[in-house]
């Protein structure tokens, strides 16, 4: 159930105080904001302190359209309960307030919806910027890690029927002191229907999936696919693999790499588009995209199945969870491989995620030691 506005809260001078009763709990909870960590079309994320326990957390406020129910709260509630997706503490509405300096607003009734989440201190966006400002390559260990929970969290919200539709760096919440990362920002995400239209103008640039620039409006969640291969390789990188200022930009970046698509191709991104007016462009290889930095031919075919022009080509985030390309993480856990970094759980799966997975494929994604349990 939808969470009741108790009391009117007040945003401004980078304080936050809220007096709200939880229905669960009973009690009353207030939180002292210090500091603005983020901002957008969406609203406002600040850093703050529950009084109480003194707990630091992460509330991001939104302007509620009184018309719609917040689609962001909804999903958020349906994926609460999974290690590598951020987890949801409490949600409540604060009232507009005119001599706020940090929300101004000219209508006093105007509502706003406060997701309380927990505090996750780093991004893989500012881990990245951070290895391409002191010129060292990530290791690839790290790379293999954190990219394999990313893809643990889109094979449980993909079941799901939901895509994220925002995968990007700066969504991408890292605890650098026990290497866990989890997904954030669910405010695109959308549980996709059959025969239903969806937005092509959805995901940040760089990140776009080509049936978006090509306009498609009945895409899957193989789009949220795409972007997962765009951070790999900006993690190897150390920069975005596919920079364009626009839909246009973007696509010659794309074709510059992969090559022109083929008529086929372009009829599976959007069967819709009839234009074929493209210069014919040959791929350039992986390994020179790349040039040093990939020596495996393990890590160029995963890359190559995450980005593939045809979206029912792409392989899907369950199956990328048993590929070849993470059998090092595997072998790390089983004891046959040292590491220098300490493995945060990987293979602790709920109920949910067994199911989806199937007594095939998780006997594959499992580690040897545990498949044979």
């Amino acid at each position: 159930k939808e969470c009741d506005l108790i009391g009117n809260g007040r945003v401004g001078n980078k304080v936050l105080e809220m007096d709200m009763i939880f229905e669960e709990e009973n009690s009353t909870i207030s939180y002292s904001a210090t500091k603005v960590i983020g901002n957008g079309s969406f609203g406002v994320v600040f850093q703050a302190t529950i009084c109480e326990s003194g707990e630091l957390v992460a509330i991001k406020k939104v302007l509620q359209d009184k018309r719609f129910k917040n689609r962001e709260l909804s999903i958020m509630r349906v994926l609460n309960q999974h290690q590598n997706i951020v987890q949801l503490k409490h949600c409540f509405y604060s009232s507009s307030n005119k001599e706020s300096s940090t929300t101004p607003s000219t209508h006093h009734d105007e509502v706003y919806l406060n997701l309380v989440l927990e505090f996750i201190p780093e991004t893989i966006y500012r881990f990245t910027k951070h290895y391409s400002k002191i010129k060292k390559s990530i290791p690839n260990i790290m790379i293999k890690l954190y990219m394999y929970q990313l893809l643990r969290s889109l094979a449980y919200i993909h079941s799901l029927g939901i895509a994220h539709r925002d995968i990007k760096p700066q969504n991408l919440l890292l605890d650098p002191h026990n290497h866990i990362l989890k997904l954030c920002d669910f405010g695109s995400a959308k549980k996709l229907e059959l025969h239903e239209p969806n937005i092509s103008y959805i995901c940040s640039r760089y990140y776009r999936a080509p049936e978006l620039i090509f306009g498609a409006t009945n895409y899957s969640t193989a789009i949220d696919i795409w972007s997962s291969g765009c951070v790999l390789c900006e993690l190897i990188l150390l920069h975005p693999i596919f920079p364009g200022d626009s839909g246009v930009d973007q696509l010659v970046a794309i074709i510059k790499v992969l090559g022109t698509p083929t008529k086929e191709e372009i009829f599976h991104m959007n069967s819709e588009y009839k234009e074929f007016k493209f210069p014919l462009i040959d791929a350039v290889p992986w390994t020179k995209v790349f040039k040093q930095k990939v020596n495996d031919e393990c890590t160029l075919q995963f890359i190559e199945k995450l980005l593939k022009y045809d979206p029912n080509l792409r392989m899907n985030a369950k199956d990328a969870l048993a590929d070849h390309y993470f059998d090092e993480l595997r072998h790390i856990y089983d004891g046959h491989l040292q590491s220098d970094i300490h493995l945060p759980p990987l293979f602790n799966f709920n109920e949910a995620e067994k199911s989806n997975f199937g007594e095939e494929l998780l006997h594959r994604i499992l580690p040897q030691s545990l498949s044979q349990k």
